[in-house]
């Protein structure tokens, strides 16, 4: 249950209340910002290996180099005041010609343009106001090899620079500590070859690699080189997989971006060379409230655009910036919200296993919502983030509790006996769950035990933009690892379903979490009805145990045996004899684990057999799988306790409406 103040707690208690809900919309989805890009120039550069940085200043620092054509010149740029009215056409060139690669970065009024040229030589100018002067060109050193594919700079605080380059398979890491350059030193990965680096500085030199790996496979991966945050200084962590195309096909990734103005935001290219061939840019952001080792990404969404070279990313003061050589973007960082309460007329929330959804009306009596989506109510718009905050007037003046969050899929506009009205329709993240399809097959624990079940519910979760957060957990949700695959176009509720059957824990979501419980016959009551609390009207049902006995099968891979366990509920055996499900699966390795699972499905039937339901004032900070205690003398019950399996939340201040209808079950 969501902790409530003891105002708020007192308020929902009373014999007679004064209702009151908190309703916003605001241009998030799953809690991160959707940027707005506007393009504020188009031009006719090529596209080509460019770079983007924004100095302390928040002048626009651009370099890009030409074609081979024309001998790979550098040029570089800079918009003191970057605005939709500037002159984003003018270039130096800066007498450097050869350039394979280039990348910039910025601390302060510090400035460096980097460059690696078809001679091997890594070269660097600098800049100390912002990049409105610069000094001469400096040899920084040579590369090993002229195949070099990417190039990344970023400085930390206090000044040094880091260098990343990708030199054929083997990735670089150089810095420059306090004014000297150090020796280069190379990643301890394996890979066929590489083809773009990014890098963020956060404690640690937080990268983005494109290549492909020892079987030739492309991937896009996080790494990381430590810098005493998460990973030892001088230390790389390992590679994690953000997408994944398979040796030998027509798709592949390179290219890549990186910017943290609020989350970590990527931008890479894929390619595809079969039939209708494109070069698109897609973009990921990692998950609200996780860390970039964490690697925990959002599905990737396709950029309106077609280039070769990547869209570069920074971000300063009130914006972010995107640029290529022939155009730039901006976007607001702020959300952009806005406040519906005044004007609610009816809410009707459904929540459950496996579903969450509401409905919202509102007055428009004036035509004030005649046109969703435009002028002041741009961000009242399809896909628009809703936040839900049920509560009450209390003593300390109109309380909530917040944490739900929808997204809207619908809106209608009804008219009826001089009545108008907006209605809103929107799901949680389930719905979000149930769009998510996973666009290339994935492989876990095939021939080594890599992922368990909680970390792959978190991989997927994120995917549809929810962080796995935990409430309480089953040793088998962390100790099991599932040969487990997902095939391209299934579903993440189907998905995400299959999972929960290996383990005894469940998941309910909600706002941009999705949280694990581990449901047991011993959990305490975290509230009590009847007594404080008003009940309505009740029904309590205990009903026979749909299974009362399983049989587990599975396989002892050292042995070669079969193992088979049997889990009995004797008492239900005894009243009804046996209701038996079988269930064979070759992940389960030990006749532990078969008992686990077999545990598992007996404790969810006898969840089951006990249903019923309470309609009482709205609990502000009711959670699903809560475990309340019911007295209620008319129906024989004294401090009961139920789990709270779902809710239908009403509001209807005109008809005084203001109630939960709440689903039980069995503790």
């Amino acid at each position: 249950m969501r902790s409530l103040t003891e105002t708020l707690l007192t308020a929902q208690q009373q014999s007679a209340t004064i209702p009151y809900v908190k309703v916003e919309v605001n241009n998030k989805i799953a809690g991160v910002v959707r940027y707005g890009w506007s393009r504020l120039y188009t031009g006719s550069e090529d596209d080509y290996y460019h770079a983007l940085t924004i100095p302390g200043d928040g002048s626009l620092v651009r370099a890009r180099v030409t074609l081979p054509a024309d001998s790979r010149k550098l040029y570089r740029q800079r918009v003191a005041d970057p605005a939709p009215d500037s002159d984003f056409s003018q270039w130096t060139y800066i007498n450097e010609y050869n350039a394979v690669v280039v990348a910039a970065a910025s601390l302060g009024s510090e400035v460096s343009i980097v460059w690696i040229k078809t001679n091997r030589e890594i070269r660097r100018i600098k800049s100390t106001d912002y990049g409105a002067n610069w000094g001469s060109s400096e040899l920084v050193d040579y590369t090993p090899t002229t195949a070099i594919n990417g190039l990344a700079a970023a400085y930390k605080p206090g000044g040094d620079l880091a260098l990343f380059y990708a030199d054929q398979a083997t990735l670089y890491a150089q810095k420059c500590v306090s004014g000297q350059w150090q020796n280069r030193v190379a990643w301890d990965e394996t890979a066929s070859d590489l083809s773009g680096v990014a890098v963020v500085y956060d404690g640690d030199w937080n990268l983005l690699v494109t290549g492909q790996d020892s079987t030739d496979n492309y991937k896009l991966w996080s790494l990381i080189y430590g810098d005493g945050g998460d990973v030892a200084a001088g230390s790389w962590s390992e590679l994690k997989e953000l997408a994944s195309a398979p040796s030998g096909g027509d798709f592949e990734y390179r290219q890549p971006f990186m910017d943290s103005p609020d989350v970590y935001r990527c931008f890479y290219v894929e390619k595809f060379t079969g039939n209708q061939s494109y070069n698109r840019p897609f973009w990921t952001h990692s998950v609200l409230d996780t860390g970039f080792i964490d690697s925990l990404w959002r599905e990737p969404v396709p950029f309106n655009l077609s280039l070769e070279y990547g869209l570069a990313i920074a971000h300063h003061g009130e914006y972010c910036w995107l640029s290529v050589p022939a155009g730039v973007w901006r976007a607001a960082l702020a959300p952009a919200s806005l406040d519906l309460s005044a004007d609610v007329i009816g809410v009707r929330q459904e929540v459950g296993a496996g579903e969450g959804r509401i409905a919202i009306e509102l007055r428009n009596d004036c035509g004030q919502y005649a046109s969703p989506g435009q002028g002041s109510l741009a961000v009242l718009d399809i896909g628009a983030q809703l936040d839900f905050s049920p509560g009450y007037v209390t003593t300390g003046g109109s309380e909530v509790s917040s944490g739900q969050t929808f997204s809207i899929e619908s809106y209608e506009h009804t008219s009826s006996g001089g009545k108008a009205s907006l209605v809103l329709h929107a799901g949680d993240g389930w719905k979000a769950l149930s769009q998510w399809r996973a666009r290339h097959q994935f492989r876990w624990n095939k021939s080594a035990d890599n992922m368990n079940v909680k970390d792959i519910l978190a991989l997927v979760l994120a995917r549809a933009g929810l962080k796995l957060e935990v409430i309480s957990q089953s040793s088998v949700v962390t100790g099991f690892y599932p040969d487990f695959t997902i095939s391209p176009g299934t579903g993440g509720r189907e998905v995400i379903t299959r999972l929960l059957s290996f383990v005894p824990d469940v998941i309910f979501i909600e706002g941009c979490r999705a949280c694990l419980v581990n449901p047991l016959p011993a959990d305490s009551s975290v509230y009590s009805y009847g007594n404080g609390h008003r009940i309505f009207d009740g029904s309590y049902r205990t009903g026979a145990w749909g299974i009362n006995r399983v049989q587990v099968e599975g396989y002892d891979t050292g042995s070669e045996d079969v193992i088979i366990v049997e889990s009995f509920q004797w008492d239900e055996i005894d009243r009804l004899y046996d209701r038996l499900q079988q269930l064979q699966d070759r992940n389960i390795r030990t006749a532990a684990a078969a008992g686990e699972r077999g545990d598992a499905w007996l404790r969810e039937a006898g969840i089951e057999s006990v249903s019923g339901n309470i309609q009482v004032p709205v609990n502000c900070g009711q959670q699903l799988y809560d475990v309340i205690d019911i007295t209620d003398s008319r129906a024989g019950l004294s401090a009961a306790k139920r789990r709270v399996l779902g809710w239908v939340l009403v509001y209807h201040p005109y008809r005084g409406d203001y109630y939960q209808r709440l689903s039980l079950g069995a503790v």
